[in-house]
């Protein structure tokens, strides 16, 4: 048969990665497809030493890619969604199947491009742009297409968990590790992405979109990232038995779906606790198969390239079917997807940490917990400590769940006393059952 020929846009270390795992593993690939895939073309900026272009062609412009009428996939490893998109929306023009691992072109333009891509009888696969190379798309699309899907949450972003594993392990503040994490490459040197979860809520976003056959819908999505977190909020955690994490959260409900990242308690025995460093790792709780996880390296070139390729492998195999009896992109058919409303975060019913700095005087304690009581807001435990010498000590205060509404007004409240200093910190607490 003949070769199934593939064009690479982007050279960068997703690309790289992509590059030399077609090449070296050019065996293995065609014993499982029936036929060989070849790099017919690559477009990028600039040359890269780590990947060998001898005898392939070469071009700087990456819509020459696009336009090669010998190219059966391209794979869209540019980033970005301005000219990213454009690059796929002709890709499809030309009748080509593209592959990307651009989770920011996905969650905010999939829905228009998957409609383009349906009109021209082309497939869009996406794998690598949810936690690097942890197959959770494949697992959710097709491996968990029996269930039911009640809840989702993932560990989705390395760096934010890096920097929360060095703070809980070291003890170390915010700044420093994330200073850290740049020099290490785990940050950009504008880290405002990956801090502040919308890196992760672009994630979030495709995979609630699977699991719950819901168009996708990033702006609704609520984002709250770590930036905020103290190591005094770390150590506090840990002496209650819990690890502070940013969570991606989906979960269904009698009133719609919940969208969130933030971060969050988990409780140090949950397994979700115990994902360190820049490792990922999705749980999915199905009314059939119940909990499974997913685990293993969310970003890297040959990790996330390892997804890539097992896409353009995908693609390859079904190239002559017929498009009608491919596995849809958000894993049910375009016509049955759900209108189901997304909350606001304010709908949302969970446990609560709160954090707070009072003055060490008698009475204060119990104003606190009267306007908790008079919001419908039960409390769990409390831990005060002294501070020698200051008469400012700090309170920490758990909750069972109440509504966030309730809990917004309350802590409005809380922070007009007097005997309050500065803001009250809150980190919401889920037990993932």
């Amino acid at each position: 048969m003949e070769p199934v020929k593939v064009g690479i846009c982007g050279l960068g270390t997703v690309g790289s990665g992509s590059f030399n795992i077609l090449r070296k593993n050019a065996e293995e690939i065609t014993r499982r497809v029936g036929r060989s895939i070849v790099i017919e073309q690559v477009g990028a900026r600039r040359d890269n030493d780590a990947c060998d272009t001898t005898g392939i062609k070469v071009t700087r412009d990456i819509f020459d890619v696009a336009n090669n009428p010998d190219i059966d996939i391209v794979l869209e490893l540019i980033g970005g969604t301005s000219v990213a998109k454009e690059l796929v929306l002709t890709a499809i023009e030309n009748g080509k199947h593209v592959v990307t691992a651009n989770k920011a072109l996905i969650a905010e333009h999939g829905n228009e491009l998957f409609a383009r891509a349906r009109e021209k009888g082309v497939m869009i696969a996406f794998e690598a742009a949810v936690a690097g190379g942890i197959p959770i798309i494949k697992s959710l699309r097709e491996g968990l297409s029996a269930n039911r899907i009640e809840w989702l949450a993932g560990i989705i972003n390395g760096t934010g968990n890096f920097i929360l594993s060095e703070m809980s392990e070291k003890g170390r503040d915010f700044d420093d590790v994330l200073a850290e994490a740049q020099a290490l490459g785990y940050a950009e040197a504008d880290p405002t992405f990956d801090i502040e979860g919308i890196d992760a809520a672009h994630k979030l976003t495709i995979l609630a979109s699977i699991a719950f056959g819901i168009p996708l819908q990033f702006e609704k999505t609520y984002t709250e990232g770590i930036s905020r977190i103290t190591a005094e909020d770390v150590a506090f955690a840990d002496d209650l038995g819990y690890a502070v994490k940013h969570l991606g959260m989906a979960r269904r409900s009698k009133t719609g779906i919940e969208l969130r990242v933030h971060p969050t308690l988990i409780s140090h025995k949950h397994l979700l606790a115990n994902v360190n460093g820049v490792m990922n790792a999705v749980m999915v709780k199905g009314d059939a198969v119940g909990p499974t996880l997913t685990y293993g390296a969310g970003a890297g070139g040959l990790p996330t390239g390892s997804s890539v390729v097992a896409d353009v492998i995908d693609v390859a195999r079904t190239l002559t079917a017929d498009p009608h009896n491919r596995v849809p992109h958000l894993a049910f058919q375009a016509d049955a997807l759900s209108d189901t409303n997304v909350l606001s975060i304010e709908e949302i019913e969970c446990g609560f940490f709160l954090n707070m700095t009072i003055k060490d005087r008698a009475g204060v304690l119990a104003t606190i917990t009267q306007i908790l009581s008079s919001n419908e807001i039960s409390i769990e435990s409390i831990i005060q400590r002294e501070r020698e010498g200051s008469e400012l000590v700090p309170l920490v205060i758990m909750t069972h769940d109440v509504k966030e509404r309730n809990m917004n007004a309350a802590i409005a409240s809380i922070e007009a006393l007097p005997d309050v200093a500065g803001t009250v910190q809150r980190i919401r607490v889920e037990n993932l059952a």
